[in-house]
């Protein structure tokens, strides 16, 4: 069996790194047919903080074809993606494509397979916000309607398809990816020491000095919603800079999108001035695992993030209006909060929680074997 598995932005690394560890394994068994697999990276994530660290870090095998799409709007990207994709096809000619998430790589890329007479195996998939103004959500409902495995991670993806009239035969619920990864890494970040990470990746704005041990938090926004909007952006500023750093550290990894929008509002000067905010360069993942390992409260719009702190029992303010990730939620058995960028809100749900004792909420399936299960479904539809 050939597969060629694709992915274009550092979500997909997180993903893809157990799936290699699955096949490889497979491939040393004697007894097993071998699998050639092909990784193909679309270089959506052009940035080497945001993609070469991650796969040195992860022990990802340099991509088999990079097609260096790099930056543009989203139609740029697909289109470019989409036209360098089916001369790969074309060479390779393998017998399942494996798309990850929702990226614009995920929607490129199963479109281009389908058209080639190639069979499609989303992994992630029935996730939904029900929010047609993110991106993502129109590349996950794009490539489930056209995918020929569904391979879920929670009851809510699955319940999604079935509603929306996939074929069951096509659906199967294996569990979280991402969370192979966390598993596979939680030992290596244990060791890691904050005060190196923070030296090791500080943007020099301020003098502030971490004491090893201290209680902090930590935020990570980097969505249009949140960091796009002048108003937006400064009252999320305001509070971390009034009243959230007034009660712990803040560290701030901070992803280029929401630097440069700092910059230009001059909110970034605002940031220089507070001493208990500590503004880090992108981290790799090994680093953030360990931020979240240790963090009392974890600011976020990321959807990996709210699974990961899921696990790991952080408490999670979720900026954001909705997630397709439900199963992360408090009221669902989770720990995170659902905030949008009402402050008061965030201010209320932070108080409630900051010195909540960590208590680790993990879904049915989310126990580190998604992969093996990924590969049992693929071989088994030869």
């Amino acid at each position: 069996m050939k597969i060629l598995s694709v992915v274009g932005a550092r979500p997909n690394f997180m993903k893809i790194a157990p799936l290699i560890r699955a096949i490889n394994e497979h491939n040393n068994n004697k007894k097993h047919s071998k699998i050639k697999h092909t990784l193909v990276h679309t270089g959506q994530h052009y940035d080497d903080n945001m993609s070469n660290i991650f796969f040195k870090s992860l022990d990802i095998p340099e991509a088999d074809i990079n097609l260096n799409i790099g930056s543009g709007t989203h139609a740029t990207q697909v289109g470019k993606t989409m036209i360098e994709f089916e001369t790969v096809l074309k060479n390779e000619k393998p017998d399942w494509v494996i798309v990850l998430g929702d990226v614009n790589a995920t929607l490129a890329c199963s479109v281009t397979a389908k058209k080639e007479k190639i069979r499609v195996c989303h992994i992630e998939a029935g996730l939904r916000s029900n929010d047609m103004n993110m991106p993502e959500e129109i590349n996950r409902i794009v490539t489930d309607s056209i995918s020929d495995l569904l391979l879920t991670p929670d009851k809510f993806s699955s319940k999604n398809l079935l509603n929306e009239g996939k074929e069951e035969s096509k659906i199967h619920f294996v569990g979280n990816i991402m969370i192979d990864t966390l598993e596979a890494n939680k030992e290596i970040a244990s060791k890691l020491n904050i005060s190196k990470i923070i030296k090791n990746n500080l943007i020099d704005i301020n003098p502030h000095t971490y004491e090893q041990g201290k209680k902090f938090s930590v935020v990570t926004m980097h969505r249009p919603s949140n960091v796009d909007d002048r108003t937006t952006l400064s009252e999320f500023v305001n509070f971390f800079n009034n009243t959230a750093s007034s009660k712990t550290i803040i560290i701030w990894p901070v992803h280029p999108r929401t630097q440069k929008q700092l910059v230009l509002t001059g909110l970034w000067e605002i940031l220089k001035t507070n001493k208990e905010i500590i503004m880090l360069n992108p981290l790799n993942y090994h680093e953030m695992l360990k931020l979240n390992m240790e963090a009392n409260v974890f600011f976020t719009d990321s959807g990996g993030l709210q699974e990961e702190c899921c696990v790991l029992g952080t408490p999670c303010i979720t900026l954001r209006e909705n997630t397709e990730r439900p199963i992360t939620l408090k009221h669902n058995g989770g720990v995170s909060i659902l905030v949008g960028s009402d402050i008061k809100t965030i201010s209320k749900e932070f108080e409630k929680i900051i010195d909540v004792t960590k208590s680790p909420k993990i879904p049915n399936l989310w126990d580190g074997k998604t992969a093996e299960r990924c590969l049992d479904i693929l071989i088994n539809n030869q």
